[in-house]
């Protein structure tokens, strides 16, 4: 069947400066950065609310110090994926990604993949997440899920556009995994990274925009149009 054509969407991905532990203060920087991205997506890196700080206090999705955010994505017509360790309804304490619009914070994916001391606290996520952000469909993925080829074995069975993800890793190794996945999925590749390198990754693997290490920069890309096949 013949492709349907979409509008472009436009995604940012933030190098935030980040006070450790300090959620009041993060969040008024992510909130910041959300008005100058001016992009319908903005992605943070793993843990960006406390820093990657594996004692920090796990935080829900009701917590007040979100509405900074909450109130720049409201403004800008905007989606903020975050990171924190977040207390689930279930009792147990994850690595997740938060999804902050105008209206309410939800958890878009829970890390399934830990490592080094994460799993001394933190519960594993159980599926892979796809998220639908005006019709394209975003493969979500926290750090070393994007090192892992079992995260996302099957990209075209999920219908994912592009693979968004918030990490904390050697700037290095992180190119190399995003020109690996947009090679091997051909879909788009948008990576914040802590440590830098944060960047977009056009389908076939060519860097559409790096940033360096400092903190604060940030990488704006409009995805072109593709036909998405049924």
């Amino acid at each position: 069947m013949a492709g349907r054509v979409r509008d472009p969407i436009r995604i940012t991905v933030v190098q935030p400066h980040c006070a450790p532990y300090d959620v009041a203060r993060n969040a008024a920087a992510h909130a910041a950065a959300v008005r100058e991205a001016d992009a319908q997506v903005v992605v943070f890196p793993e843990l960006s609310l406390t820093g990657y700080e594996l004692d920090a206090e796990a935080i829900t999705t009701e917590d007040p110090r979100l509405a900074p955010i909450a109130a720049a994505c409201a403004e800008m017509g905007a989606m903020a994926l975050a990171g924190a360790p977040i207390a689930g309804a279930d009792g147990r304490e994850y690595i997740a990604m938060p999804a902050i619009d105008g209206t309410a914070a939800t958890i878009a994916h829970r890390k399934i993949w830990l490592g080094g001391a994460e799993p001394d606290r933190f519960t594993l996520g159980d599926v892979p997440a796809v998220l639908d952000v005006d019709g394209w469909r975003l493969g979500i993925a926290i750090c070393k899920d994007t090192g892992v080829a079992q995260h996302l074995p099957t990209p075209p069975a999920l219908g994912i556009d592009d693979y968004i993800a918030g990490v904390v890793e050697h700037p290095d190794v992180q190119a190399q995994r995003a020109a690996r996945i947009a090679t091997a999925y051909r879909v788009w590749v948008a990576i914040a990274n802590a440590d830098g390198s944060s960047g977009i990754w056009a389908p076939g693997g060519t860097c559409a925009g790096q940033a360096a290490a400092d903190k604060g920069a940030m990488v704006r890309g409009c995805l072109e149009r593709q036909a998405l096949r049924r």
